[in-house]
């Protein structure tokens, strides 16, 4: 299907390929019913949350133990609540009867302590409590189930939180009357903007301060190969002398690969080039529709092996840092596998940020994937051909709506202040779309079944077994990532025949990876595991792991430099006699597509 397209005449515009996959996806009354449910739903499966909600539903009915407890509760809750209002009527500064959860930061302002305010954050809280209660540890309800119910619970109550409304929000009232009305003359102005930015489909306005090939992804480089997937960048050294073998990262395909390469003072891939390291990069294909048939197997073939081959090329003879992030560090870990059992040494360490590669504790993401989850989604991407952004980010904003969707809300229409724009929240906008076949299988094969941890994911008609990968392993994860949780990262320990050393830094997903040093407020636990030492839990791990100030980038260059050659001169920009010249400067076409 990908078919390499490096050769470009003298003077000719570095444009992107155009290729053409035919669909082989069968015409269905499914795909229209679901694809117009799915316009309504943002993707979620009715469905789903109907199967849900039944299970919680009977199995309460059948509890009445729990319908007891719950109504004892309830009882005390009230007789609580009676009495702190009683109490807060008499002594403004009694102690409340419910703290907000260490995460929750709605009521943190000295305000919400006037009266009547108290009140009405104080019983939000207890009815909170109660719900959490009443959607948890109900007998007979499966684990998947209990948790949809709990969070469709939790983001039914966010709605309705007092922190959202004028009448009820006490810092909105002290906001207005010290700027005379303004918030509400800016915030009106900032609705309105929202408004048609959404009806354009366009970015929010303060985004466009941050430009790629300006203010981002600005670290010279040189595209040095592309096929109908990936365009290959190589960075120019920044160095007299650069360790003899090349990094190859390989990132996530449902975000732009600049992540690596934000604006220079945070930027991965410049850190890692001034450090002495030859760097290669992988920017992935926007797919559209003609691009549905794309398969996972595609993406591994006609991406990081590819990739590989072309660093091969350029530089024979040489070993390979492997390093993927997120889904491209699930991909590396599958592609370093499969070379494992080919005995393909190229690879000489793989890094992985991020990673998960055994999905029974994949987190919230979790809730979103079952059976009825993604036969829906299969439904909807059979008509669109991909899954559409929208869809990708809705979903990760509700596993944190407190802070992505409601917070933002309330700051920029009741109070007229946006939070100030920074290059990884104008990235984070910048979002791409999954091929239809490539995301199904995804979901399936990994998500679903568990292949890849099982040893059941298939590769040339034979399995692949993470236990084939001997070389050295740097996994790296975050202590508040709610998309790939640091447990199950941490799971590679055991997956592997490889001495792991593994990184628990603060900060979530993407702020977690996207570490520079010279911030105070970060910092990381680290420790080595030999293979032949016996295995330790993530929590003894945890409670045992030295602890640093600081970023975990120079723990990760030391290692580098552990596991590479002595310096040599820098290699060459590709290697034109082989077929892989330099086509057009960094960041090149494939990051441009929308």
């Amino acid at each position: 299907m990908c078919a390499a397209t490096n050769e470009m005449k003298d003077g000719q515009k570095c444009e992107a390929p155009d290729l053409k996959y035919a669909s082989k996806t069968k015409p269905s009354l499914d795909q229209p019913l679901n694809a117009a449910l799915g316009r309504v739903t943002g993707g979620i499966s009715p469905t789903a949350l109907a199967q849900a909600y039944i299970d919680w539903a009977q199995h309460l009915l059948m509890s009445p133990n729990k319908q007891i407890e719950l109504a004892l509760k309830a009882q005390r809750k009230l007789l609580r609540y009676i009495e702190f209002s009683h109490s807060a009527c008499a002594d403004p500064q009694c102690a409340p009867c419910i703290a907000p959860l260490p995460h929750d930061k709605r009521f943190a302002a000295e305000e919400w302590q006037d009266w009547p305010y108290r009140l009405a954050y104080q019983g939000f809280l207890l009815t909170q409590q109660w719900w959490h209660n009443a959607t948890t540890q109900v007998p007979g309800v499966s684990k998947h189930h209990e948790q949809v119910v709990s969070f469709v619970a939790r983001q039914l109550l966010d709605v309705v939180s007092p922190a959202n409304y004028p009448a009820t929000n006490p810092e909105f009232r002290k906001a207005t009357l010290e700027s005379s009305g303004q918030n509400l003359v800016q915030g009106t102005l900032n609705f309105v903007e929202d408004w048609k930015l959404a009806l354009q489909g366009e970015r929010a306005s303060a985004a466009k301060q941050f430009q790629i090939g300006r203010n981002l992804a600005v670290t010279p480089g040189k595209v040095v190969f592309r096929n109908e997937l990936i365009e290959l960048i190589q960075y120019t050294p920044a160095s007299g002398k650069v360790y003899p073998e090349p990094i190859l990262i390989t990132p996530a395909w449902i975000m732009k690969y600049y992540i690596l390469d934000l604006s220079p003072e945070n930027s991965l891939v410049r850190f890692l080039v001034e450090q002495g390291h030859t760097v290669f990069i992988i920017s992935w294909k926007n797919p559209s529709v003609e691009d549905r048939e794309l398969s996972l197997e595609d993406y591994r073939l006609f991406g990081v092996m590819a990739a590989l081959d072309a660093i091969s090329a350029i530089m024979p003879g040489r070993g390979i840092h492997g390093v993927g992030y997120c889904l491209g560090g699930t991909l590396m870990a599958i592609a370093a596998a499969w070379m494992a059992r080919e005995d393909d040494r190229r690879l000489v360490s793989l890094t992985l940020f991020a990673a998960q590669t055994d999905f029974t504790e994949a987190g919230e993401l979790m809730l979103f994937i079952d059976e009825a989850q993604v036969n829906f989604l299969e439904n909807i991407m059979a008509e669109t051909g991909y899954l559409d952004t929208k869809q990708m980010a809705g979903a990760f904003q509700l596993l944190r709506s407190n802070d992505l969707i409601w917070s933002s809300m309330v700051n920029a229409y009741l109070f007229g202040e946006r939070l100030p724009m920074i290059d990884l929240i104008a990235w984070n906008a910048d979002a791409t779309r999954m091929p239809s076949k490539m995301h199904s299988e995804y979901l399936r094969k990994l998500f679903l079944n568990n292949d890849l941890a099982d040893e059941r994911y298939v590769i040339g008609g034979r399995a692949i077994s993470l236990r084939d990968i001997r070389i050295p392993i740097f996994a790296v994860s975050t202590l508040s990532d709610h998309i790939a949780p640091w447990r199950s990262v941490y799971k590679i320990h055991a997956q592997t025949n490889a001495d792991v050393t593994f990184v628990l830094s603060t900060g979530g997903h993407n702020a977690g990876v996207v570490n520079p040093p010279g911030n105070a407020k970060r910092s990381h636990q680290i420790a080595a595991h030999d293979d032949l030492e016996a295995y330790l839990d993530p929590d003894s791990w945890q409670s045992q792991a030295d602890n640093h100030e600081g970023s975990w980038w120079p723990c990760w260059r030391k290692w580098l430099a552990t596991n590479s050659g002595v310096l040599v001169d820098p290699p060459r920009m590709g290697a034109a006699r082989k077929g892989y010249k330099p086509l057009c400067d960094a960041p090149g076409t494939y990051v441009y597509m929308q």
